[in-house]
Order: structure tokens, then C-alpha cells, then sequence
């Protein structure tokens, strides 16, 4: 993998990097590695937008934790409740496409502004366990941290 200017694989410390998401992009293209903990993703674009499409875009790996968050909470709440849910489905979409939103994030303020939720609950549930399992979809803790808003802060190097 090619290291972007002014950078060389040691910049970072294993120090340095516990509790850090780091992403790495070379001279060329959007082909770009993610690294959490131990777990390397790559995260790209479409061919059509001039990436390589090894990857979800950065708006997908968005929907992806949305989606994943929702899924592990509705199965947490389900297994302490000892309810008989058997899997869970979450689809999400946005129709926002990242691509146009880098071109324009230079002038205008961009960013997804809704998110489709589609829940498929499998399993012997009453009426009263689906709607409250509905609830608790809403309750996920990326969700909340995504209608709460976030401010991304620079951290001196």
C-alpha cells in the first residue's frame, strides 16, 4: 500500500493507535484501508465515479454501523428478555450519493439527510414483543448519536 505525503508506516505508534479508527489512501484513486482494532476494511467507490468498487462508500460503511448497530441491540434486548428471536434483517438506504457530496462540501454544506429503515423480524413473537422490539430499533446507540448530532474535532498531531 502507498502511504500519502509526509507519512511512513511508523508514524503511528501501537501506542498511539489503541482506541483509533485509522484510514490510509495512497497517491491515486479512492480505494482507501480502514483499520479498527485487528479488522482491515476497504472502503471505496464506484468504477462509474472513477473508484475500484473493492469497498462500500464511506456513506455505506455509515448505513452499515446504523444497520449492524440496530441489529446487535435488537438482539441484545431480545436475549435478556429471553424472547424467541430468531434473526433480524435490517436494510437501510439513503439515496444520497457520497461522490456528489465531496465534490460540493468545499461550498455547500452536504450530508445525508434521511435514512430508510427497513426491520425483518424472524421468530415466535406476540404482537406485544414485535412492537416493542420496533421501539428498542429506535433506541440503538449509533442512531441516537446520529440525531444528536456530532462534532468531529482536530486533535493536534
Amino acid at each position: 500500500m502507498t502511504n500519502p505525503p509526509n507519512t511512513s508506516p511508523t508514524a503511528i505508534t501501537t501506542e498511539d493507535a489503541v482506541g483509533w479508527v485509522t484510514a490510509r489512501i495512497g497517491r491515486t484513486g479512492f480505494r482507501t484501508d480502514a483499520t479498527a482494532r485487528t479488522h482491515t476494511l476497504i472502503v471505496d467507490e464506484p468504477i462509474a465515479v472513477g473508484g475500484t468498487d473493492l469497498g462500500p462508500t464511506p456513506y455505506e460503511s455509515l448505513l452499515t454501523a446504523l444497520g449492524a448497530c440496530t441489529a446487535m441491540t435488537l438482539r441484545l434486548y431480545a436475549d435478556r428478555k429471553k424472547w424467541p428471536l430468531e434473526s433480524v434483517t435490517v436494510q437501510m438506504r439513503s439515496g444520497k450519493s457520497h461522490e456528489k457530496d465531496c465534490e460540493d462540501c468545499a461550498t455547500k454544506k452536504v450530508g445525508i439527510g434521511v435514512i430508510q429503515r427497513r426491520l425483518e423480524l424472524e421468530g415466535a413473537l406476540t404482537d406485544e414483543q414485535r412492537s416493542r422490539l420496533l421501539e428498542i430499533a429506535d433506541r440503538c446507540p449509533v442512531k441516537q448519536t446520529l440525531e444528536r448530532g456530532i462534532h468531529v474535532e482536530a486533535v493536534d498531531n
